[in-house]
C-alpha cells in the first residue's frame, strides 16, 4: 500500500481511536497511527495493516498514558 492508499484507513483508525481516547490530542494520535502503518507497511500481506496497526496504536497508547481507553 501507497501512501494514499493508506490515508483513508488512517483517517478511520485516528477517527476510532480519538474516540477512545478523548484526552489525548489528536495529532499525537495521529502521529502514533502513522508510524504504526509504517512499521507494518514492509510486509507481504496487506489486509490486515489497519487492524493490526490500530492494536499497535492502542496499545501505545495505553502505556503511555497509563490508562485504559473508553470502552476497554
Amino acid at each position: 500500500m501507497n501512501a494514499a492508499e493508506n490515508e483513508p484507513s488512517i483517517n478511520q483508525v485516528v477517527d476510532r481511536l480519538a474516540a477512545r481516547f478523548p484526552h489525548v490530542p489528536r495529532p499525537h494520535i495521529a502521529g502514533v497511527v502513522g508510524e504504526e502503518f509504517d512499521a507494518l507497511n514492509t510486509g507481504r500481506i496487506k489486509t490486515f495493516i489497519p487492524t493490526l496497526a490500530e492494536r499497535g496504536a492502542r496499545v501505545r497508547l495505553q502505556s503511555e498514558f497509563g490508562i485504559r481507553a473508553a470502552g476497554d
